[in-house]
């Protein structure tokens, strides 16, 4: 009886001490006030609640899918150039990650004008990023091709880590809907014809194939996001986890141009469970926990 009450008093504070914990990792110090704007404000949404787009971005395979999709954005020289020369990822990588979650949960559930103030401050950053790459071409942040391959980046791996690791994978009418919605956001940033069906999600990421490669810009990064996390030693190892589902999920072409490791064997089996397995702590942790019944 001891015993019952103890673990009924403990596993509760667990999770809420957890869930707490990845919550201010991901979201930052300001994350309880933004979501309580973001889901407190009345008003008009772009998406209507429980749509796909809802269902993806709210799953815990975001974990997976966001490390995903900076892996293969970094494979594109131009937006690498101007992340690396532009961006405070080598001082501040979970600065830079809450400012990209909250962005991502403000125009998916936010109020309608909250989540339109958002891309507007991101379109005005856009436009003051330029620069020249090593071989003379300039670059702009805010040119739609550029803007488009981080987009679909983003999405594909967004979709991919939903299949693998989402609590309820979408159908093929969900999955085409699912990219139509994030086409919206995408071209009110500037994308000009965004991929609107899996499919053309498919054609468009190969599209971009020839100009995709390694560079010294995309391997830097990716030491950072993989190898030396700005974490503490001991939350280290459960990155890692994160990470290995992350990298078997990307294509094995990149795994050479990024010096990333390919174990197509532990992929098929350790790595998938041990995504399926953290991924599942994530959103047991982050979902709030039930009213437990009295104990007699």
């Amino acid at each position: 009886m001891i015993d019952s009450m103890l673990l009924t008093r403990t596993v509760p504070q667990l999770r809420s001490r957890l869930g707490a914990a990845i919550f201010h990792k991901v979201a930052g110090d300001s994350g309880p006030k933004a979501r309580d704007r973001i889901h407190g404000t009345p008003g008009p949404r772009w998406f209507p609640p429980g749509s796909p787009i809802q269902q993806v971005h709210g799953d815990a395979s975001m974990f997976v899918g966001g490390m995903r999709a900076l892996m293969l954005q970094s494979l594109h020289p131009a937006a690498m150039t101007a992340v690396s020369e532009h961006s405070g990822y080598r001082g501040d990588m979970w600065g830079r990650l809450a400012r990209t979650s909250t962005f991502l949960a403000t125009t998916t559930f936010g109020e309608a004008r909250d989540a339109q103030a958002s891309v507007d401050v991101v379109r005005r950053i856009h436009d003051r990023i330029t620069g020249t790459m090593p071989d003379g071409t300039p670059y702009v942040a805010s040119d739609p091709h550029l803007l488009k391959w981080v987009h679909i980046a983003e999405i594909d791996s967004f979709l991919l880590a939903h299949q693998t690791y989402g609590a309820a994978p979408l159908d093929q009418a969900g999955r085409d809907e699912y990219v139509a919605q994030t086409a919206v956001v995408a071209e009110k940033l500037g994308v000009v014809d965004a991929p609107r069906t899996e499919a053309e999600l498919r054609q468009t990421v190969e599209a971009y194939r020839p100009e995709l490669r390694g560079t010294d810009h995309a391997r830097e990064a990716i030491s950072y996001l993989v190898w030396h996390p700005q974490l503490p030693a001991v939350a280290r190892p459960a990155y890692l986890l994160l990470a290995s589902a992350a990298i078997a999920q990307m294509p094995k072409w990149t795994r050479r141009e990024l010096g990333l490791p390919s174990l197509p064997i532990a992929e098929r089996t350790v790595v998938r469970a041990v995504g399926e397995v953290a991924t599942r702590t994530i959103r047991w942790a982050m979902t709030p926990a039930p009213e437990a019944a009295p104990v007699p």
